[in-house]
C-alpha cells in the first residue's frame, strides 16, 4: 500500500501557498492510488521532543555503545516514534516557505531530532550509510521573490534527503508570492499544475 509522509511548515495555513499546493499534489497522488495512505505531520501543532538533556545524552549513549538510563530510554523512545513515520513512508512531501533564504525553524527542529544513527542513517570510517534508500522526496518550495543570490531551502533538504540515503528528489518552486494577487495568483495555479502533473508520475 503506497504511504506518504506529508510534513507541513508554514504556520499560515488557509494563507500558505506551499499548502495549497501540496494539499493539490496529495489529491492527484491519492487519485492514482485508490488504497494510498496520507500521515501528516504539520511541526507547528505536533509536539516536538527538545534535543538536549536526556535525549542528547540518550544519543551519545547509542553512539558509545552504552546502555541507556530509563530517563534516556523514554526520551529515545519519542525520537524512534517519530523517525519511524519517515521510515514507513514511500514519498515525503515537505511543503516549505522560505524564511530567511531558508527553512522554518519548526522544520529544522524536526529534522535535527529525527535524523540520528541507526535511525535515519548509519556511519562508520566510511562516512554516511543513509537507511532510507527507495524512498522520494518531492519539496514544494514557497517564496515571495525570485532569489538573485543563493538560496538554503531546497539546498538543505537535498543535503538531507542526500545523507539519508534518498536520491529521487522531485521540487517545485512557487515564485513571486509577495508581488501581489495576480501574480501571487499565477504563480500558484502553475505550480498546481506541476504538481498534478508530478503525482501522475510517482
Amino acid at each position: 500500500m503506497p504511504h506518504l509522509l506529508y510534513i507541513e511548515s508554514s504556520p499560515r495555513k488557509q494563507r500558505s501557498a506551499s499548502i495549497e499546493v501540496a494539499r493539490t499534489f496529495i489529491d492527484a497522488w491519492q487519485a492514482q492510488h485508490a488504497i494510498a495512505t496520507v500521515d501528516t505531520l504539520d511541526v507547528w501543532n505536533t509536539p516536538l521532543p527538545e534535543f538536549d538533556g536526556a535525549a542528547l545524552d540518550a544519543k551519545y549513549a547509542g553512539i558509545q555503545g552504552i546502555e541507556r538510563t530509563p530517563e534516556q530510554a523514554q526520551a529515545w523512545a519519542q525520537i524512534t516514534e517519530l523517525a519511524q513515520r519517515f521510515v514507513s513512508a514511500d514519498i515525503i512531501l515537505f511543503a516549505v516557505p522560505m524564511w530567511n533564504f531558508g527553512i522554518p525553524y519548526k522544520l529544522k527542529h524536526l529534522i535535527d531530532v529525527v535524523s540520528q544513527k541507526d535511525l535515519l542513517f548509519t556511519f562508520d570510517e566510511r562516512g554516511l550509510n543513509g537507511l532510507l534508500d527507495g524512498r522520494k522526496v518531492v519539496v514544494i518550495a514557497a517564496r515571495g521573490a525570485p532569489l538573485d543570490r543563493a538560496e538554503h531551502q531546497i539546498a538543505y533538504l537535498t543535503t538531507w534527503a542526500e545523507m539519508v540515503g534518498i536520491d529521487e528528489q522531485y521540487n517545485i518552486v512557487i515564485e513571486k508570492t509577495l508581488l501581489g494577487p495576480e501574480v501571487d495568483a499565477e504563480s500558484r495555479s502553475a505550480a498546481s499544475k506541476a504538481a498534478v502533473a508530478l503525482a501522475a508520475t510517482l
